[in-house]
């Protein structure tokens, strides 16, 4: 089979380029995946042993789609040699052998969001620090942007902008608190996601052999969606790739929209900077959207200064125009939305999606839909392994391979109930961190540190530290299935949730059973690869290793999506709303400097894009928001998409928010379907104001220029200047956002 004759001539280009640095700037929709997948298959039909090639991905869905279609193009079962997974899954694979060398055991355990967050909590309450300050997300999110930074407990002590950042949201000690929190995870023998990949760089910078271990194997190097890299797996690719470089990475600098991540767009504008001789190129034609969307959303994006030049282009049906339309309320806009899914569902509900800026916005679209009875799903709920259940198994078995793991033991000690409280527990933690040892190693010998509890408390210590001793034993005996079958059952998990037989609990225990099945088939799936044993600790990798992109969106009830546009990218449906487009909302009120302006405008694009046949754009002339109602006015990007590509939708006739009293009425009879525009509407009138054509500006991004005319749009009510700059070209603003100073 000749895959190459599937491919467009500019991604035959990318994928037959094997030799040196490459660009390959995806535009959306335009094969990106498939240029990445025919690449390796590529290498591989060339001789390239599949232990020599690394892929690096940010999803482990879209590596195992990606494995499974290269299996497929080169007909052989070599590509389970590839080393293909996430930045954080391979450096756990490359890390675990090595462990020693960082202070580790090979056994180290992968602390998720929910565990990171609980030893934050535990600190800051140690240090009897205001919970209200220092929230654990709010914590946890600034030492995370400092490991993306490559910044450690000691330099961000040392650092004057980071302690004056922190000092302006009062959390004066947060520099003590990462020192601590970092201390906890070693003492824990344990890693968080940020930790997998520093200390995958402190391997390669601290040990000669591990580094050119590592560069020998992997001769050539593929990155997928580098826009979204921050500047460790920047160094780590770099890193990697020597001495040879012959490393290929894919992405799209405008759907760049990870930067609160810690996501570093000049990763790729500055690609061709670090690698001068690196070959570039462009897949700029669309095979998702209709000319219609892909041009809307270029008319969008190239209001950015900072891009990579492109246009991305589409040869599907010119489509229909985008909608706009106007809402008195977020409550009649969601109303508005519910109604229109209810008459124009062509393909059914699960072809729909409902984007929005935040996950707020969702709770009055839900009561809209709910009462219209269109089903729905939200995207990024609480995924399966997060529930209280799940956790709690997988702590046993986190417990049993890794005795250090202090979060997992104070999770799982009093579930089953065995005697063990929380006074007791607190009372072990405070002697475990003045000795210096694991909370288990003082429940094994309480005598030995002082511990002051009773001799009957000491026997149910030492009994529960025996279990755990027991577990870990058979941990290198048995394969991941049977061992978790063995804890769940010794350790009475099964039993305490099968004596519930209330629905609740009944739901515990079957959650319970699926992960029991999921570890037997991830066994199933690696006896098919080959690979005979498998211990429980690749399994527990792989959960803790999962994204909220992982989640599957199969399912075989229609349903409506709702998700925020974050959570979108990737996705793509033929039916799209994007809720919610005022100022202040979309671009969020929090971003304020040109850079994040631009990240705003990206996202607006990813909306767009995710859009195969029809696009939906909305916005509220009021909001119920932070407990008081705000007027607000269109968002500032529904003025720089080119008005040829949407239709403006006049509002229904009567818009007003319905009375409770009157909602059921309301409800039961749909509301008036507005009128269709034929051609765009242009209302305009002159305005005074202090400039006037002819004056001379000087505007911060575009430079000189001169007024062409000032007036209002009275189709969304907002006052515009339309100016002439000299190296620009002509602009229209918005006269509030304008910042012009007169020359």
């Amino acid at each position: 089979m000749n895959f190459l004759e599937q491919l467009n001539s500019v991604q035959r280009e990318a994928v037959t380029y094997t030799e040196g640095p490459s660009l390959v700037v995806a535009g959306a929709g335009s094969g990106k995946t498939r240029v990445l997948t025919y690449k390796i298959a590529y290498l591989l039909q060339q001789g390239v042993p599949a232990s020599r090639i690394m892929a690096l991905t940010f999803t482990n869905k879209a590596a195992r789609e990606m494995k499974e279609r290269i299996v497929k193009l080169v007909s052989s079962n070599d590509a389970r040699y590839l080393c293909m997974g996430t930045f954080h899954s391979v450096c756990t694979r490359l890390i675990r052998p090595h462990a020693e060398l960082l202070g580790f055991t090979r056994d180290f355990s992968i602390y998720d969001t929910t565990d990171s967050k609980s030893v934050i909590k535990a600190i800051c309450k140690e240090k009897g620090l205001d919970e209200k300050v220092y929230k654990p997300a709010a914590v946890l999110s600034r030492i995370s942007m400092a490991k993306n930074c490559g910044i450690s407990p000691d330099e961000y002590g040392r650092n004057q902008q980071l302690l004056r950042e922190d000092r302006e949201v009062r959390m004066y000690e947060l520099a003590t608190v990462y020192q601590i929190y970092q201390s906890r995870l070693k003492a824990s023998n344990s890693m968080d996601f940020d930790d997998l990949l520093i200390n995958m760089l402190r391997l390669m910078d601290s040990s000669v052999e591990v580094r050119e271990k590592y560069q020998q194997q992997f001769q050539y190097v593929l990155v997928d969606e580098y826009q979204d890299t921050n500047y460790i797996q920047f160094l780590l690719v770099k890193r990697l790739a020597e001495p040879q470089n012959n490393i290929c990475v894919v992405g799209d600098d405008a759907q760049s929209i990870y930067s609160f991540r810690g996501a570093d767009i000049r990763n790729i504008l500055n690609f061709r900077q670090v690698y001068p001789q690196a070959k570039l190129f462009k897949l700029e034609r669309n095979y998702r959207s209709t000319q219609n969307i892909v041009n809307a959303a270029n008319s969008l994006i190239h209001k950015n200064i900072h891009q990579i030049e492109k246009t991305v282009y589409s040869e599907k049906e010119q489509g229909l125009p985008l909608q706009l339309q106007a809402y008195m309320d977020d409550r009649t806009e969601a109303l508005g939305i519910a109604t229109k899914i209810q008459k124009m569902r062509y393909k059914g509900y699960d072809s729909i999606a409902v984007l929005y800026r935040t996950n707020a916005q969702s709770r009055v679209i839900e009561g809209e839909l709910r009462k219209l009875n269109i089903p729905y799903r939200i995207y990024g709920g609480t995924s399966f392994y997060q529930r209280k259940e799940i956790k709690d198994a997988l702590g046993y078995l986190r417990l049993s391979i890794n005795g250090r793991d202090n979060e997992s033991l104070l999770r799982i000690v009093g579930f089953p109930g065995r005697g063990i409280g929380e006074t007791t527990m607190k009372k072990v933690a405070a002697n475990a961190i003045e000795h210096h040892r694991c909370y288990l190693d003082v429940m094994r010998h309480p005598g030995e540190t002082g511990l002051d509890v009773s001799a009957a408390v000491v026997k149910k210590l030492q009994s529960f530290a025996a279990l755990i001793d027991t577990f870990h034993a058979q941990s290198e005996e048995q394969d991941a299935f049977q061992f978790a079958e063995n804890v769940l059952r010794v350790s009475g998990v099964m039993t305490a949730l099968a004596v519930d037989r209330t629905q609740e609990g009944i739901d515990r225990a079957q959650n319970v059973q699926e992960l029991l099945n999921a570890i037997h088939e991830f066994v199933e799936q690696r006896q098919n690869e080959g690979i005979d044993y498998t211990p429980i600790t690749d399994f527990l990798s792989e959960v803790s290793l999962q994204t909220d992109q992982d989640e599957n969106l199969d399912d075989t009830t229609e349903r409506v999506t709702l998700m925020t546009v974050h959570a979108a990218k990737g996705l793509e449906f033929p039916m799209v709303f994007i809720a919610g487009l005022e100022e202040n909302l979309f671009p969020s009120q929090f971003c304020v400097r040109p850079e994040e302006i631009e990240e705003e405008r990206r996202l607006l694009y990813v909306a767009i894009t995710r859009s195969m046949e029809q696009c939906y754009l909305s916005f509220a002339r009021q909001r119920f928001r932070n407990g008081q109602v705000a007027f607000n006015s269109p968002s500032r990007f529904l003025n720089e998409i080119d008005r040829q590509f949407f239709e403006l939708q006049r509002p229904a006739q009567k818009e007003e928010r319905p009375s409770f009293i009157q909602t059921n009425r309301f409800i039961s009879k749909p509301i008036q379907e507005p009128v269709r525009a034929t051609e765009p509407v242009r209302a305009e009138k002159a305005i005074s104001c202090e400039w006037k054509a002819g004056d001379r500006v000087s505007h911060r991004v575009f430079g000189a220029g001169e007024v062409i005319r000032v007036y209002r749009d009275e189709v969304t009510e907002n006052d515009k200047i339309e100016i002439k700059f000299d190296a620009q070209g002509t602009k229209t603003l918005l006269l509030t956002h304008a910042k012009l100073d007169r020359i």
